[in-house]
C-alpha cells in the first residue's frame, strides 16, 4: 500500500466494475497527452511498461502507474483518484456516466487506502 495513493470509494467502485466487464486492468498517470492528466484505464497488457514506469500502489487490485521522471517532476506528489462527470476523452475505457480523474491529495478528503475495496 502506497501512501502516496488513495481513491474515493466512488472510484474504486469504478475500478472494480471496469475490471468484471474488461477483465484485469492497468492504470497509468498521464502526463497531459490525450485526456489532460487523467489517469487512462486499459485491459492489462494493452500498453506495455515502459523502462521509466514505477508503480506507485494498487486501487481495487490494479496496478497504477507513472513514469518515474514525470513523477519526480512534478515534486514526488501524491494522488487521489476520484470519478469525473462523462465518459473519457481519450483512449481510457470508462462508463457512459464517468471516468477517472486525478485531484490533489487533501488530508481532510474522505478516501480509501490503495488497495481497499
Amino acid at each position: 500500500m502506497s501512501h502516496r495513493l488513495k481513491a474515493t470509494p466512488k472510484a474504486l467502485e469504478m475500478i472494480e466494475r471496469l475490471t468484471a466487464e474488461h477483465g484485469a486492468l492497468a492504470i497509468f498517470q498521464s502526463g497531459g497527452c490525450c485526456d489532460g492528466s487523467s489517469p487512462m484505464v486499459l485491459q492489462a497488457g494493452e500498453l506495455p511498461l515502459g523502462t521509466g514506469d514505477i508503480e506507485l500502489g494498487t486501487l481495487a487490485g490494479t496496478p497504477f502507474y507513472i513514469d518515474s521522471e514525470q513523477f519526480e517532476r512534478w515534486g514526488s506528489p501524491e494522488f487521489l483518484i476520484d470519478v469525473g462527470q462523462g465518459p473519457a476523452q481519450g483512449f481510457s475505457l470508462s462508463t457512459p456516466d464517468g471516468h477517472l480523474v486525478t485531484r490533489s491529495a487533501v488530508a481532510s478528503a474522505p478516501t480509501a487506502p490503495a488497495g481497499t475495496s
